[in-house]
């Protein structure tokens, strides 16, 4: 019997941030996965959605909670980065400040060392709700972070290789 290839678990710093204009069929043709590429963040949270429930009290049983599930909710994606030259996280909040922003969707994307590509999330019809700048100290060395808070409709992981691995040791044993 051979031996099963080892699958660490991926490392969490290798990452690509993309957001794509969606608000014309052109523009989201042209752009496509590669988008307008915002590599360098330090930081990506928000990963994450609650399955909200609806819990029902059925009369006369009084040891057991109905639970039934409502609808998704997902969180802010949150993206820091030490701040360089380039503009681009303030001019799109900047543009819906001055109401000429338009919502993008987006794909955050996970490499291996080799920078190949392991999953990809989307999100859709993203706002940037929330821009920081950094935290100003002459005190201290520390890098200049910002942060831009994305609000969006849905978030779909739609590339792993999960699948494909659970065919693999289906198919072994």
């Amino acid at each position: 019997m051979g031996l099963l290839p080892r699958f660490d678990p991926l490392p969490a710093f290798n990452f690509l941030i993309t957001l794509i204009d969606t608000s014309s069929t052109f523009s989201a043709i042209a752009s496509g996965v590669g988008g307008l590429a915002l590599g360098g963040f330090s930081e990506c949270t928000g990963l994450e959605s609650t399955l909200e429930t609806f819990d029902y009290q059925e009369g006369g049983v009084n040891d057991r909670l109905h639970r039934f599930p409502t609808r998704i909710t997902p969180s802010n994606i949150v993206l820091s980065r030490g701040v360089g030259f380039g503009e681009d996280l303030w001019l799109w909040h900047q543009e819906f400040i001055e109401g000429k922003g338009k919502r993008r969707d987006g794909f955050i994307i996970l490499q291996n060392e080799l920078r190949i590509p392991i999953k990809i999330w989307s999100f859709s019809r993203g706002l940037p709700v929330k821009w920081s700048g950094p935290a100003l100290n002459a005190q201290s060395s520390a890098v200049s972070i910002e942060t831009l808070e994305i609000a969006h409709e849905q978030l779909k992981l739609v590339m792993s290789p999960g699948a494909l691995l659970d065919d693999l040791t289906g198919a072994i044993f």
